[in-house]
């Protein structure tokens, strides 16, 4: 770890994301506090407070007497992240058509020009980030503070199931039509469509993962 403007606990747990991120930690897999400090030269205090935070958004899964271990793809909590963000999302679009100016349409295809950038060259990580700021920079056109945070922390808890989505060729591939088609949408303030483009866009990946879960 090399940035010295974030404090150690921020440091991990930015570690511990982009390992998550990239695979390098897998669903199932157990995490030894003792080797992940080591590894990152740290005490084991923000190794622990991290993975609080991480259970809190449920990457990882604490079980008493054993610890922690990278939690467990499912399609019934894949099923249930999505659908709750289909009904909250639905809100936020409909309020963002109406709030979007020229300068936030301008702001949004820069970040799409570095997802689809990302998504080129394969940068797992980097597509992660740059695609979540694509669709949360939509949401907080909405200007509705309790419910995008309510959407973000969902993001959080499906930010596992998306990394193994982008792990594939094909679906970073497929991405960049359905961006587009979103970005089209919120462009025309057309609400209705934009819904719909966003709804197609979950309902893909989750009939992808659906297949690699089961």
């Amino acid at each position: 770890m090399t940035n010295s403007s974030l404090t150690a606990q921020e440091a991990v747990l930015q570690e511990l994301r982009s390992a998550l991120a990239a695979g390098t930690l897998t669903p199932g897999q157990q995490l030894i506090q003792e080797d992940l400090a080591e590894e990152l030269g740290v005490s084991r205090v923000p190794i622990r407070e991290s993975l609080k935070i991480l259970e809190g958004e449920g990457h990882v899964t604490y079980h008493p007497n054993r610890g922690y271990f990278v939690t467990e793809l499912s399609a019934t909590d894949l099923s249930e992240l999505y659908r709750i963000r289909e009904i909250l999302e639905a809100e936020a679009l409909t309020r963002a058509v109406t709030e979007v100016s020229d300068a936030d349409l301008k702001d949004i295809r820069e970040i799409l020009t570095k997802v689809n950038a990302a998504a080129a060259a394969g940068d797992i990580d980097e597509l992660s980030r740059t695609n979540r700021q694509f669709h949360l920079s939509i949401i907080e056109l909405s200007g509705m503070n309790r419910l995008c945070r309510l959407i973000r922390q969902l993001w959080d808890a499906s930010d596992i199931y998306r990394t193994v989505y982008f792990r594939e060729e094909s679906n970073r591939e497929r991405i960049l039509s359905e961006h587009e088609e979103i970005f089209r949408a919120l462009e025309a303030r057309d609400a209705a469509a934009l819904i719909r483009a966003q709804n197609q866009h979950r309902e893909q990946a989750v009939q992808v993962l659906n297949t690699v879960i089961s």
